[in-house]
């Protein structure tokens, strides 16, 4: 509803949400005073401990006789590192995203064996069943792919014979299908918003029996459904290294909150679709691109440092980009000297950009990384490590890749399905208990005012400050 309506009006959302502001302020120091941990962090940035897994380790530091010690980073799938996984499969000239996700559902890796069943077995996974495409997604158009693999997830739902059934073997089932099926949904919502918002052709191709899941990718989302084998192994890396990353991050903590209700794996799975969609998680990757948009615009040579740090200043002073004061693609919960994803995603980078229209990019992109840490430094105040995460050059391998930017968070989920997955299985068999924290009320009491007695001002008597009992 636009807000030019008759009903829903600027100044009528206005009217309503002036009170609501008042009864929702809440003073920065209550949080301290009750030792409120707020998103769930420690005072040291570190997170809060909510569960235990097997399924994935995030390190970027250890503790030290109570102090944060930063070191280089590490992601390790069911304890093997990935770094290793990328080394093997660069070594052998093979795909490595069916083999993660394998690792991570299961917590071994395959033989050579089953990682042949299990790629067929994701093959024929891939259809899409009877009349889907046609009264889901083709009659329901939306102008955010995220918002559409949501509704997708859900609506699988009514086509399942035992959606309700969270048994192991079920479970896993309706894993397979929707690792195997969310590139086919993800395709297929770009066409159908491509003819709908962008008055563009529409092209769907029918599924190739073998493809693994970047080759289904690459050949669905372009007209000729041509691609090299080096373009789809470089793409097959971005779905290895988003596939899983570990169980505190948002959208995996938040399929496995809805997880621990006992609800149904779509439901589960669309909440982590729904995390990932914000910009301060998978939407990251596409801040980054519109970032560099801004460099280009505010910047005169790209080839100056001086006048690339100029401008992160500004950014960071909330002077420019979009005012927001963060610099995307830099900065995490966890690493600090190093993000292992970053750092393998920047080489592969610089290899494919090299003597290439993209160089200049990469260049940018690099030097943000560099001068970064310093500026952030004496802007803030602030000594913590600072390091590249994986958002600062996945989106400029996408660009190379020529994947539009309306895919680069649909693609995050395409490869997070895997990890989400493992961590509902496991919550399922070792959660045992509704995930329910604590938070206290600060709402004081107030009289029940009868309708006809009620005016503008004991509406107001609900926004009153909150003082403690001890210093009443």
């Amino acid at each position: 509803m636009a807000y030019n309506d008759n009903v829903l009006s600027r100044d009528t959302l206005s009217s309503l949400c002036e009170n609501l502001r008042k009864n929702n302020s809440i003073d920065a120091e209550f949080y301290a005073r009750y030792g409120v941990k707020r998103g769930l962090r420690n005072s040291d940035g570190t997170g809060v401990m909510a569960g235990l897994t097997k399924v994935c380790s995030v390190e970027g530091y250890y503790i030290d006789d109570g102090e944060r010690i930063p070191k280089d980073g590490k992601l390790i799938y069911r304890g093997v590192d990935v770094d290793e996984i990328v080394a093997g499969c660069r070594r052998e000239n093979r795909f490595g995203f069916e083999e993660v996700a394998y690792l991570l559902l299961f917590g071994s890796l395959p033989t050579a064996k089953r990682l042949t069943g299990f790629i067929d077995l994701l093959s024929r996974c891939r259809e899409l069943p009877q009349d889907f495409i046609e009264d889901v997604i083709m009659k329901a158009p939306s102008s955010n792919i995220m918002n559409k693999l949501a509704r997708s997830v859900l609506a699988l739902y009514s086509f399942d014979p035992e959606p309700d059934d969270i048994s192991t073997e079920n479970v896993v089932r309706q894993s397979i299908q929707l690792i195997a099926q969310l590139p086919s949904i993800m395709s297929y919502a770009y066409q159908v918003k491509r003819r709908h918002y962008d008055r563009k052709s529409m092209y769907i191709h029918p599924i190739v029996d073998g493809q693994k899941t970047a080759e289904v990718v690459l050949h669905s989302i372009r007209a000729d459904r041509q691609f090299t084998d080096a373009e789809a192994k470089l793409l097959d890396l971005c779905l290895l290294l988003h596939a899983d990353h570990g169980g505190g991050n948002n959208s995996t903590f938040a399929t496995r909150v809805l997880t621990s209700s006992g609800t149904d794996t779509y439901s589960a799975i669309a909440a982590g679709i729904g995390s990932l969609k914000g910009p301060k998680h998978g939407g990251a990757n596409l801040k980054v691109a519109q970032m560099v948009n801004y460099f280009k615009e505010g910047v005169q040579n790209w080839e100056d440092e001086g006048q690339i740090a100029d401008f992160l200043t500004k950014i960071v002073r909330k002077e420019a980009g979009d005012g927001s004061g963060l610099i995307y693609g830099m900065g995490h919960a966890v690493y600090t000297l190093s993000d292992p994803r970053a750092v393998i995603l920047k080489r592969e980078a610089e290899a494919f950009a090299k003597d290439t229209e993209f160089e200049a990019d990469f260049r940018l992109l690099s030097a943000i990384e560099k001068l970064t840490p310093e500026i952030f430094a004496r802007e803030k105040k602030n000594t913590k490590k600072v390091c590249a995460n994986v958002d600062l050059y996945s989106g400029l391998i996408y660009k190379m890749l020529r994947i539009p930017e309306d895919l680069y968070t649909p693609l995050f989920t395409v490869a997070r399905v895997a990890g989400w997955c493992a961590h509902r299985i496991e919550e399922n068999m070792t959660g045992g208990r509704i995930m329910r924290p604590a938070y206290k009320s600060l709402s004081l009491p107030q009289d029940y005012i009868p309708l006809y007695e009620r005016t503008e001002d004991t509406e107001a008597l609900g926004h009153r400050a909150y003082i403690p009992s001890e210093e009443r």
